[in-house]
């Protein structure tokens, strides 16, 4: 199984880092479901700035967890590939 390390840039500028199956229809509910992310609700439209691709739920939420706890400046170092 191939899981998706996903982070979407908000419309007011903030990043919203998760985890997918299948990235394409994530971004998708994100945009337009109301089974988008809570707290990306209101900061539609979103787009997709970083993936990363992983075979195991395991390794996709460890690194996951360990984005999560980056500060704003690093992920937008990883985002444009200079981490």
């Amino acid at each position: 199984m191939t899981y998706y390390l996903y982070i979407v840039k908000c419309s007011d500028n903030s990043l919203y880092t998760g985890i997918t199956k299948d990235l394409k229809h994530r971004i998708w509910q994100h945009n337009f479901s109301k089974y988008g992310a809570k707290s990306v609700k209101g900061k539609r439209p979103v787009k997709l700035v970083y993936k990363e691709i992983f075979e195991t739920l395991t390794e996709v939420a460890k690194r996951e967890r360990e984005i999560k706890g980056w500060r704003r400046e690093k992920k937008l170092a990883l985002i444009n590939g200079l981490h």
